[in-house]
């Protein structure tokens, strides 16, 4: 499955389907954060799918993207840092 990574961390990644093309992960912050544009939009278990039968929305993946880049960089810097081997 098709992947987009940030520091090792996955960001976004995505798969083709039949009828539709989903992207994953969509967490409750993401579905949240993005509420009314994805009501038309089926998401399901941290998934959500778009139909081939509309045109591709191309600026809200790119705000997904950039808001899913943003939570795994976040969560890099409260991990604590690695410690030195000897």
């Amino acid at each position: 499955m098709p992947t987009y990574k940030l520091h090792g961390a996955r960001v976004l990644f995505f798969a083709g389907w039949k009828d539709h093309y989903s992207l994953y992960p969509a967490g409750e912050r993401l579905v949240a954060a993005f509420k009314d544009e994805l009501a038309s939009h089926e998401v399901i278990k941290g998934t959500i799918r778009f139909p081939l039968s509309e045109p591709v929305p191309v600026k809200l993946i790119g705000r997904i993207a950039k808001f899913r880049a943003k939570e795994v960089a976040e969560r890099e810097k409260t991990k604590p840092a690695a410690r030195k081997k000897r």
